[in-house]
């Protein structure tokens, strides 16, 4: 029997870019070699499709040198739609060269233009089955106001939050001052469309907001500040039931914060300390229910596909959802796979099974 042949889809236009190909990485090197064939393609910063080399030392995540993809000459040629699967890259020297037919793409990018439903409408158009997010689930959670709006409307508490954009800050920074104020301080202020914390700041005295504002908008033009929950951080990991059944979560994990003010990038992928990723976290099994509970809850109100990571904050009070991605940070040593592995699934496994669950589809 033929090996299903599998697009590994990495780097992209996002500012995440260098998190996706690190993550590219990891994937290579770990997916089955006799059940799948395995066709690189990396995206490079202006959006060029081009045939990477199927090289997982080559996509290190090195905290001095940081992976991309480059222009290396060639260009990919999608299938052209119907019945045609036929990949084929446009070397250098303009040959054209037949990679195969395509049985399924798996998206490992985060950010704009991967995370947001636009990958996945393009690879509907073209009829190529995908591992992840569908188009609603990922559009919906790379939003984070429109993601706690449905969150909300489902019954799930989330952190109060005003969400601003650009032209009312320039226009009237005052009355944005005061929608916020209710919140108290500290508060976060993080832009509205990013991932992997980019842009994200926290706020602990009003001087500080217009900065944090600034940092936000370079990213996106909408902004959310968020009232600071006291509680600790967990997150959960979700996956799509297999042949229409439910959804599964695994055991949680715990982002212990020693140093660090927040979560932020350093911490979550260059290995800065002040931040320590532990799964299973140190839960009671109530506590554990309730989280898996509530993440499979968030995951279907969304309309989730694939997979999802879910974050929390467990307050004394309540059990609040932070956000859903729905391409969390997939390298060996992120929380999405070290929660699955602490629930009996190699990080192998859980790639044949995302690969698996979009060829069920």
């Amino acid at each position: 029997m033929d090996r299903p042949a599998v697009v590994v889809l990495f780097g992209g236009r996002s500012s995440e870019h260098s998190i996706s190909s690190a993550t590219a990485g990891g994937v290579l090197r770990a997916i089955s070699r006799e059940a799948y064939r395995v066709i690189p393609v990396g995206i490079t910063r202006d959006g060029v499709f081009v045939l990477e080399d199927d090289d997982p030392g080559k996509f290190a995540l090195d905290a001095e040198h940081l992976p991309e993809v480059v222009d290396n000459g060639t260009r990919i040629i999608w299938p052209e739609g119907g019945a045609d699967r036929a990949l084929r890259v446009r070397r250098a020297d303009g040959v054209i060269d037949d990679l195969g037919a395509v049985d399924v793409v798996l998206p490992i990018l985060h950010g704009v233009h991967g995370e947001d439903g636009t990958i996945q409408g393009f690879l509907n158009i073209l009829g190529i089955p995908y591992a992840g997010g569908g188009v609603l689930d990922s559009a919906l959670c790379m939003d984070k106001h429109f993601m706690k709006i449905v969150l909300q409307a489902a019954g799930v508490p989330v952190s109060p939050w005003v969400t601003v954009t650009s032209a009312r800050w320039d226009r009237d920074p005052e009355a944005v001052r005061a929608d916020a104020a209710p919140l108290g301080l500290p508060v976060f202020v993080k832009p509205a469309r990013a991932g992997s914390s980019v842009g994200v700041s926290k706020v602990a005295d009003p001087t500080e907001l217009e900065g944090a504002l600034r940092l936000a908008f370079a990213e996106d033009d909408k902004v959310l500040i968020e009232a600071a929950i006291v509680g600790r951080e967990i997150e959960v990991a979700i996956l799509e039931g297999r042949r229409g059944g439910v959804s599964r979560a695994s055991l949680p994990g715990e982002i212990v914060l020693t140093t660090r003010e927040f979560y932020d990038f350093e911490g979550k992928y260059l290995g800065g300390d002040g931040a320590d990723v532990v799964c299973p976290a140190d839960l009671t099994d109530a506590e554990i229910s309730a989280i898996q509970e509530l993440g499979v809850r968030s995951f279907d109100a969304v309309g989730g596909r694939g997979l999802a990571r879910v974050d929390f904050f467990l307050a004394a009070d309540a059990l609040y959802v932070n956000e859903l991605n729905t391409m969390p940070g997939f390298t060996p040593i992120s929380m999405f796979p070290k929660c699955w592995i602490a629930s009996g699934m190699s990080y192998s496994e859980l790639i044949s099974e995302l690969i698996d669950t979009a060829l069920e589809r």
